[in-house]
């Protein structure tokens, strides 16, 4: 990956919104914690940052009603 351009090699990126979701886009695979494939149904997919969603790993927007906060910045 280049300084310009950080995704250009990347199979898939993953964006943090800001008190929302991380979206993911492009070639990926979901699989749970014993590996079993989980159906992303689609090429870009937002998955719950808090812990709240009834559609885990999917973001279903329950962030909004509980106020969720999170940056986007890594924390150092």
């Amino acid at each position: 990956m280049s300084a310009e351009h950080p995704t250009a090699d990347a199979a898939a990126t993953i964006t943090p919104y800001e008190d929302g979701p991380l979206l993911v886009r492009g070639d990926f695979a979901l699989v749970t914690p014993d590996g079993r494939s989980i159906d992303a149904r689609r090429g870009t997919v937002a998955l719950c940052r808090c812990g709240k969603s009834a559609l885990k790993p999917f973001c279903d927007g329950t962030h909004k009603a509980i106020n969720f906060r999170a940056g986007t910045d890594r924390e150092a």
